[in-house]
């Protein structure tokens, strides 16, 4: 069976690369018995993929069921999974089958898996490996067939740091990995999210379908969407509803949904009980080190400058005039670049100001210009490793190869150093 052919049968929706990935792994995986975990933020629809699996299955025939582990009291999920005893509990007043006995042959669905507690995990891991379980309060041993595939939309590998999931349940469920993508992830699909659900409750509604306009469609298909296709669906039967005209506006869409309009970006959070937080302490003070002896460089400069003006008696426009300019060259590149006619063979952007004679020389000092020899102007590098790098290097011939007084005087340990030298190949 095709992608196409599975996305009209089950419903699913969308053309992205990676929700093509997703299908063709949940279709090729199903003929099989092996065990799926389905990674997916919430909202993104793993559970479709649990019916997709088990309808292309041999125990297609046999029953399906979706459980969220989450949502069962961890007092109770044992029994609800697999069964109990008369007389286990306050409350047994008669044996009861759990999930895996009344689903034997068939398939049970596992969503939120990192949600349950450590014990059971343990007597899922034996159904697993040996179709093996006891009812609570039983020590009779039952065996089941049943097919697993569990969901999941936490990192579980950060649950097993934790101490909060089992590795060996997770290896044995992890058979075949699953990657449901986001709708972040998959922006040209919102769109025909949009157009699919406002049919459907066009006719839900027996009214016409919205529509939107262009700006509208930017807003929508810019928004995060952190409830994902949930989220969506929930959206388009809110403008279905409250909306009176059927052409959405991108003013009325933000009048019904004020939260189109953030964008909810990511931000990366440093780790401060890193192991590299005081290297990378110590790179700070390096480029803060660079950055300070920039800023008297440029004071230096300010100087000379004002030296050559004074002495050549150059007229230099005020500030204003210089910004003009500027504005006015920034004009002139944009409408080069739009041009098809070739640049002008002047690439010196710096105005001219002061007499045409070129042979003039520009004296520092007219009572001691004698004193200079003739020197070449050499553009330096300004990237932070080369400035790094140079800074090292001084550091080093300065107290001839010993690193502890090198490190002592760039501020950085001893070790840090030792790794710079091998990072830039520093002869020492």
């Amino acid at each position: 069976m095709n992608l196409q052919a599975v996305k009209q049968r089950f419903g699913i929706i969308g053309r992205s690369d990676s929700l093509d990935r997703a299908l063709n792994t949940a279709v090729r995986v199903a003929p099989t018995e092996l065990t799926c975990l389905i990674n997916g933020e919430s909202g993104v629809g793993k559970e479709a993929f649990s019916k997709i699996i088990h309808e292309l299955s041999k125990r297609k025939h046999n029953k399906f069921i979706a459980i969220n582990t989450g949502a069962l009291p961890s007092g109770t999920i044992n029994s609800e999974l697999f069964g109990h005893d008369k007389g286990a509990f306050t409350g047994a007043t008669s044996d009861r089958k759990g999930y895996f006995e009344t689903v034997d042959g068939g398939t049970i669905f596992l969503d939120e898996i990192g949600e349950m507690p450590l014990d059971t995990q343990a007597y899922l891991l034996r159904v697993l490996e040996s179709g093996e379980f006891l009812r609570v309060g039983s020590s009779k041993v039952l065996k089941t067939d049943v097919r697993i595939v569990a969901a999941t939309n936490v990192d579980l590998m950060d649950k097993i740091k934790k101490g909060k999931f089992r590795e060996d349940l997770y290896y044995r469920l992890n058979t075949v990995p699953i990657i449901v993508p986001s709708l972040s992830d998959r922006r040209e699909d919102i769109y025909m999210l949009f157009r699919r659900f406002a049919i459907d409750f066009a006719e839900k509604y027996h009214t016409d379908s919205i529509q939107m306009d262009d700006q509208a469609r930017l807003l929508f298909e810019n928004y995060r969407w952190p409830g994902n296709i949930r989220e969506l669906k929930n959206a388009v039967e809110q403008l279905s509803v409250l909306s009176e005209s059927k052409m959405i506006t991108a003013e009325r869409l933000i009048d019904l949904i004020p939260n189109i309009t953030k964008r909810n970006l990511p931000a990366r959070l440093r780790d401060t009980d890193s192991s590299d937080s005081g290297s990378s302490f110590a790179e700070r003070e390096i480029i803060f080190k660079f950055l300070y002896e920039m800023k008297n460089d440029l004071s230096d400069l300010k100087s000379l400058v004002y030296e050559l003006i004074r002495n050549n008696d150059l007229s230099v426009p005020d500030i204003n005039t210089m910004r003009q300019l500027s504005t006015a060259t920034d004009k002139l590149d944009r409408m080069y670049d739009n041009m098809d006619t070739p640049r002008s063979t002047n690439t010196d952007p710096r105005p001219y100001y002061g007499n045409d004679d070129e042979s003039a020389p520009i004296i520092l000092d007219r009572h001691a210009a004698q004193q200079y020899d003739e020197s070449e102007v050499v553009e330096e590098l300004l990237s932070l490793e080369a400035m790094e790098k140079d800074m090292i290097t001084k550091a080093l011939k300065k107290y001839k190869g010993r690193r502890k007084d090198a490190a002592k005087e760039l501020g950085i340990s001893e070790r840090t150093l030792y790794r710079k030298i091998k990072q830039y190949e520093i002869e020492e």
